[in-house]
């Protein structure tokens, strides 16, 4: 195929409201480096990550409310930026350095920016933050973050899976969840939250469900165990009742804010609380009596690692997992897509597509 030179992306001009994404039709389609592949963008699922980037909303550890990015040390996004993670696409050119015959592979990137070699995480970026992502018709990476998955789902499928899957599966892995025990997953219906329930079930656990009126029965649909509504009542008594008394092993929470310290009175003594998120508010009052007297480990958790990536694609080669696409949107109407995103109307993920015939 011929590559053109110019191609329509959205650019990401700086912290602020959605005026800051603009959608361009001749932005330069970057040429691929050594060891980089250059891919055909299918489809791209949206993040939560995404928005609060865009509104600069991780604050600093001196200031809560400050304007930050994702990353707060050593800061490495510049504007205009292409953001997109859960990208997937075809390799349509090869830098130097990577094989031509990878040319024609379907592929699903692996978004992280490790930069080294270990498992550590300390220093991880992402491609969307530290450099381009996939809200274009054209992205460049490296050849060995372009990964085949042997699976018949569409691209719009595939494109569900990989931030919100590789956050799920980290929280469940750096919280040890193990067969035959109980999660309780905050915020279960959104990306993160509903890909919990199915990888708790691909490691044998039971979870449990909190999530807002009306979603109960698609909760149910993809695993969960029993459903806590939202707002409805007292939420230690509910989980209690659902749970039919049994100790909830593992909190897997995606919501913060004020639900924070019912969570640890809900957690069994010796209990796991994992976060990758505060959708509710990122401040929250922990009274440390609850913490050392319940002997319960706390764990913050971003994005995952290799090994993380590499089950994640078994996880959907074996079909142990399955996507949720609760929204397709062409690439022009991205304004309308995030919108539609910070509503949280929907199950599972949105996903964007490039204008094409």
């Amino acid at each position: 195929m011929t590559i053109p030179e110019k191609m329509a992306a959205v650019l990401l001009t700086g912290h602020g409201g959605l005026d800051k994404l603009v959608y361009r039709t001749d932005v330069p389609v970057p040429a691929p480096a050594e060891g980089e592949v250059l891919i055909r963008v299918t489809a791209c699922g949206m993040n939560n990550t995404d928005v609060w980037v865009r509104e600069g909303a991780y604050g600093t550890e001196d200031d809560p409310s400050a304007i930050s990015t994702w990353r707060r040390q050593g800061n490495t996004l510049t504007f205009p930026r292409i953001q997109g993670t859960d990208t997937v696409g075809y390799i349509v050119a090869v830098g130097t350095a990577v094989d031509p015959g990878r040319i024609g592979e379907r592929v699903m990137v692996d978004f992280s920016i490790y930069n080294r070699d270990d498992d550590s995480l300390a220093d991880i970026d992402y491609m969307g933050h530290g450099r381009d992502g996939g809200y274009a018709e054209y992205m460049a990476l490296p050849a060995e973050n372009a990964h085949v998955v042997a699976t018949d789902l569409t691209d719009v499928e595939l494109a569900t899976f990989c931030c919100a899957y590789l956050t799920g599966e980290r929280m469940l892995e750096r919280a040890r969840l193990a067969a035959g025990e109980r999660v309780l997953v905050t915020g279960a219906s959104g990306g993160v939250g509903s890909a919990i329930i199915q990888l708790a079930r691909a490691r044998g656990a039971i979870p449990i469900a909190v999530a807002g009126h009306g979603k109960e029965a698609a909760m149910l649909d993809i695993g969960a165990e029993a459903v806590v509504t939202r707002g409805k009542g007292n939420l230690v008594e509910a989980v209690h009742f659902v749970s039919r008394g049994e100790p909830i092993d593992v909190i897997a929470d995606l919501v913060g804010g004020p639900l924070f310290n019912d969570l640890l009175k809900i957690l069994r003594p010796e209990g796991r609380y994992t976060t990758a998120g505060a959708i509710a508010g990122p401040v929250v009052q922990l009274d440390l009596r609850t913490m050392y007297l319940k002997q319960l480990e706390l764990h913050g958790s971003s994005q995952g690692s290799r090994a993380d990536f590499r089950r994640l694609i078994g996880y959907i080669e074996s079909r142990k997992i399955r996507p949720l696409v609760g929204g397709v949107y062409p690439l022009s109407e991205f304004h309308r897509a995030q919108t539609e995103f910070m509503a949280k109307n929907f199950v599972g993920k949105l996903v964007v597509v490039p204008n094409r015939g």
